[in-house]
């Protein structure tokens, strides 16, 4: 996630069990592009033991094969091309999920990022724009250009993270190509991974904000899968997780209001599995400084820190009501 999953986060997500690998937040490639320093150090200062492949959001060809060139001196573990992210800001200059409406376009890019890349290149996409009608003619591309895996989020771009995701598009996928398919779209547990990998056949899932709610998501997925009993954390670990999160990714010579509102993103996602009532999220949006903050992660969290952290996000909690409500709705 853009500006949320950096380097410290990495760092932060491997102390609690770290993924399979990771993937930058998205290098932006255009003409005057250059390689952002602080997504470079996320592999060349990579200490967490896990590979890191660079990930790419654009549409000018030779930029895009530019941008891998350079990123190919870097140790990376492929290159990973975007054409999923649902943001307005992102899909009106017809990148990221705005590829979706020019599958002509994203023929050529998948070529040319295919000869750019000898090692690996996978990619990240949504079903399609408004809906699922193109998905089968992007699957054909992705066959032909040889991609060595794909990762499908099983909703539209314009669906943004609004109602369940369509696991039957993975499903789709992974019956269809040759290379292996990761469903993605609220992995929020070990057990939904296990019913969505279930229900598609997919070769594995790929967790994205979940594990930014619950950092123990990749150890209790293996725990599980394993049979083994899987952890459950309480909301004292979470104080000591948002304890860590806060070392980890404040910059002390940002301004206070910059740290406080650095925390917030990891917090809006935390709060959905404390308490079902949404008091956490509601007292931690309206803190002001560092010390209000960690004061209402005190009372809600340390209370009593025996309490189980919920594994599942509660009902009616939202993270982003701008990307999660239906549209019309309020969150309050």
């Amino acid at each position: 996630m853009q500006d949320v999953t950096d380097l410290a986060f990495f760092g932060v997500s491997a102390h609690y069990g770290a993924p399979d690998y990771f993937v930058t937040e998205f290098f932006r490639v255009h003409a005057t592009s250059r390689l952002e320093d602080h997504i470079v150090r996320s592999v060349t200062e990579n200490r967490t033991g896990r590979p890191v492949f660079a990930q790419l959001i654009g549409e000018s060809l030779p930029d895009l094969a530019r941008a891998a060139a350079d990123l190919l001196k870097l140790p990376i573990a492929g290159i990973d091309l975007n054409l999923g992210c649902p943001a307005p800001k992102i899909y009106r200059k017809n990148v990221g999920g705005g590829l979706h409406r020019d599958l002509a376009k994203v023929d050529k890019i998948l070529r040319t990022l295919r000869a750019a890349t000898p090692g690996l290149f996978t990619v990240k996409t949504r079903i399609g724009f408004d809906d699922g009608a193109t998905f089968d003619a992007l699957l054909e591309l992705i066959d032909k250009h040889d991609v060595d895996l794909l990762s499908v989020h099983c909703r539209s771009v314009k669906e943004l993270y609004r109602g369940e995701p369509h696991y039957e598009y993975a499903a789709r996928a992974a019956a269809r190509l040759r290379c292996p398919v990761l469903a993605n779209g609220e992995i929020s547990s070990a057990a939904k991974a296990a019913t969505v990998l279930a229900a598609t056949r997919c070769a594995g899932v790929m967790v994205g904000r979940h594990a930014i709610r619950n950092p123990w998501i990749f150890r209790q997925l293996r725990e599980h899968s394993a049979g083994e009993p899987v952890f459950a954390p309480t909301l004292g670990d979470v104080r000591e997780y948002i304890d860590r999160l806060h070392r980890a990714t404040a910059n002390p010579a940002a301004p206070e209001f910059a740290r406080t509102g650095k925390l917030k993103k990891y917090l809006n996602f935390i709060a959905q599995s404390v308490d079902p009532e949404s008091r956490f999220l509601r007292a931690m949006r309206h803190a002001r400084t560092e010390a209000e903050l960690f004061a209402v992660c005190d009372e809600h969290l340390l209370r009593d820190p025996t309490i189980p952290f919920a594994t599942e996000p509660y009902p009616g909690v939202i993270a982003r009501p701008n990307c999660e409500l239906p549209l019309g709705m309020a969150c309050t």
